[in-house]
Formats: structure tokens, C-alpha cells, sequence
């Protein structure tokens, strides 16, 4: 018993440090289903630049989690590498710096995608809007990092 223990405590030090890895959608739309195949129950459709966290990577198909918790599955060829965020809060607003009191350098609406540029210190993130204006956003208004 002490042993499974000793395990399974390793088995979750070991584990935690693994960052999730991100793809975003690129295609205009893409079509979220139930299981790896397109014979499967279509469930969602989703956009460009939509963030998905990998779940499982199969040669074809990933298993893929969206803001919402959901799991399904989305054609591989449909995903890109370019890390994007999603607002999840109402809005978020942007900062010139990664400071509570900096200037607002622009305010997303929420479930637009941002890229993501870098992560800041102190939970903030640099993105980049659609119009192409950078800020800092606190990484709780948003999804997908």
C-alpha cells in the first residue's frame, strides 16, 4: 500500500509540470465531432483561430477540449500551430503594460480569438487583436493558454 502511495505521489509531481499543448482552427469553419471519423454525429462548428487544447494526437484525427470543458474530435489538417486565446469574460481590456492601472490599449468582446503573443509576469499575457493592436490581458478573461 505504501508503495502504490509513493507512486501514485510521483505520478502527479511528475505530471504536473506538462503545459498543455494548443492548436488553433484554420480553416473558416471546422466541424467538431463525437468520435475520430466523419461518419461520426457532428457536434459543434467552430472558427478561425478558435483555440483547442490536445487531448489525444491520432495519425488523422485530435482529440481536442474547448473553453466550455467538451471533448471531441476535429480533422488534424484543420489544426495549426499558431497559439491564440479566447475572451471567455464579458469583455477584456488590454493594457499598454502588464499593470492593473496601465492605459487600456484596446477591449476585446467576449469569444473573440486573440493571438497570443507571449506570456508576461504576474498572470498577464501579450496579445495581438484582429484590427492588429497589441495589450496585456489578464490570462483568467481569456481561454486557450
Amino acid at each position: 500500500m505504501a508503495r502504490a502511495v509513493a507512486f501514485l505521489g510521483l505520478l502527479a509531481a511528475a505530471t504536473a509540470g506538462i503545459a498543455a499543448e494548443f492548436r488553433s482552427v484554420v480553416d473558416a469553419a471546422a466541424v467538431l465531432y463525437d468520435a475520430p471519423s466523419k461518419q461520426a454525429t457532428p457536434l459543434f462548428v467552430v472558427s478561425r483561430h478558435y483555440p483547442l487544447e490536445v487531448i489525444v494526437d491520432l495519425e488523422a484525427w485530435v482529440k481536442v477540449r474547448d473553453h466550455t470543458g467538451s471533448l471531441t474530435w476535429i480533422e488534424k489538417r484543420q489544426l495549426g500551430a499558431r497559439r491564440m486565446v479566447v475572451v471567455t469574460a464579458p469583455s477584456a481590456e488590454a493594457r499598454q503594460r502588464p499593470e492593473d492601472g496601465a492605459p487600456v490599449a484596446f477591449v476585446a468582446a467576449q469569444f473573440v480569438a486573440l493571438e497570443l503573443l507571449e506570456f508576461a509576469p504576474a498572470g498577464w499575457l501579450r496579445v495581438r487583436h484582429p484590427d492588429g493592436a497589441n495589450g496585456y490581458v489578464r490570462a483568467t478573461l481569456v481561454w486557450g493558454a
